[in-house]
């Protein structure tokens, strides 16, 4: 899979997470912001985090928000992509193949007897 980047050039999922971190990096979110040394981020509270842009797109979704920061932009859409920036800057921090992960579990879900209409519409199946 290839996406198109902020700065036109084509690129695969890790490459982005890549340029995420790398940004994320030189921000100063991997270093103490005293001494300037490198850190280890808590994983919990990046998953915190995470948890809170997704908070955020629901409310923003609730109250059919415009984002403060970005006008031309529905606030829900602003907050998933805060989130999905945050997911591709951990998961490049922590070494892991997203794109990877991504194609695979999408592959994957594509042959599941619960993700299939008829089954979703049985008695039982997943509604939501």
């Amino acid at each position: 899979m290839s996406y198109k980047i902020y700065d036109g050039e084509v690129a695969t999922i890790n490459e982005v997470a890549r340029k995420i971190n790398e940004s994320c990096v030189d921000a100063g979110w991997y270093s103490d912001l005293e001494t300037g040394e490198p850190i280890k981020r808590n994983f919990g509270e990046v998953i915190s985090l995470m948890h809170s842009e997704l908070s955020e797109a629901l409310e923003g979704w609730r109250k059919n928000l415009t984002d403060d920061h970005l006008p031309n932009r529905k606030n829900v859409e602003v907050e998933l992509a805060d989130c999905v920036i945050r997911i591709f800057d951990t998961a490049h921090a922590e070494g892991l193949d997203i794109g990877g992960a991504m194609a695979e579990k999408f592959a994957y879900n594509q042959t599941r007897a619960d993700h299939k209409l008829e089954n979703r519409k049985k008695e039982g199946g997943k509604k939501i």
